[in-house]
């Protein structure tokens, strides 16, 4: 009787070990599936690229407009240059008849858009890319179309890489363009000073403005007035031209009455 009492508690101690175990299994496998679902339900962010942006289009305008189809994170415009910003600026001002506060509002460029699952960025760049901006009929965007293009395997980190590097090229670029323009200021005060020094050294400080001395040639006509100026000069040069004269008349007549030249006719003789 003590065994037959010894068996039956050792086979009700047996189902209740059962149960006991098989909630501990339960639970393990319900974590593991958390696990799993958890590792699956892992955000990744996803950035869209804006091609286009029209006027006065702001980062508040593309995040009330693109939350609607998901959770927005970051936005960030690039802003146009400074050189079209200023000559936009002075179109204004000249067209609103030269007023310093004019109606003229910055614009940007560019622009990117980080969103929570980067699914829903694919999904937002293949369906809304070349649709209209504005749905309503008073939107000041609704004949611009979006340009949107989903960057694959791209980070914000990848883009402030981008835009710090966009910043030093650009800062290099305009210190070579200020030791361009050192180089060709000191070049042109060191020849004024050369063209100083030549002028002290002729004798002509006073006046550094004056034209160069140099010595030319006498002409034809100088030489003869230097010689008519001369004693007796004028009177030579007469001389000489009666006497010029005088020889052309003879060989005329000669060839006219068949005579010799004065010359044969004094040498017979």
């Amino acid at each position: 009787m003590e065994a037959e009492g010894l068996e039956k508690e050792d086979a009700e101690q047996e189902p209740l070990e059962g149960t006991d175990r098989k909630p501990e299994a339960e639970a393990e496998q319900e974590e593991s599936e958390e696990a799993a679902c958890g590792a699956k339900k892992r955000v990744v962010p996803g950035i869209v690229y804006l091609g286009h942006l029209p006027p006065r289009f702001r980062p508040l305008h593309v995040r009330n407009l693109l939350s609607a189809y998901g959770e927005v994170g970051r936005v960030f415009f690039q802003p146009e240059d400074g050189f079209v910003r200023r000559k936009k600026k002075a179109a204004a001002a000249s067209a609103a008849g030269g007023k310093k506060r004019s109606k003229y509002s910055k614009d940007y460029t560019e622009g990117w858009v980080e969103f929570r699952d980067k699914r829903v960025a694919k999904r937002v760049a293949a369906s809304l890319h070349n649709t209209p901006m504005g749905a309503r009929k008073r939107s000041p965007f609704r004949y611009d179309l979006w340009n949107l293009k989903y960057l694959h395997r791209f980070t914000w980190s990848h883009l402030s890489e981008h835009l710090a590097f966009e910043r030093q090229v650009r800062r290099q670029r305009l210190r070579a363009e200020v030791a361009q323009a050192k180089r060709e200021t000191d070049f042109y005060l060191r020849s004024v000073e050369r063209g100083q020094r030549f002028l002290a050294a002729e004798g002509n400080s006073a006046h550094p403005n004056g034209t160069w001395t140099f010595a030319q040639r006498p002409t034809e006509q100088e030489l003869r007035a230097r010689k008519a100026a001369r004693p007796g000069g004028r009177e030579r040069a007469r001389l000489a031209n009666v006497q010029d004269q005088a020889r052309s008349n003879r060989g005329l007549l000669a060839k006219i009455f068949g005579a010799p030249p004065p010359s044969e006719s004094m040498e017979e003789p």
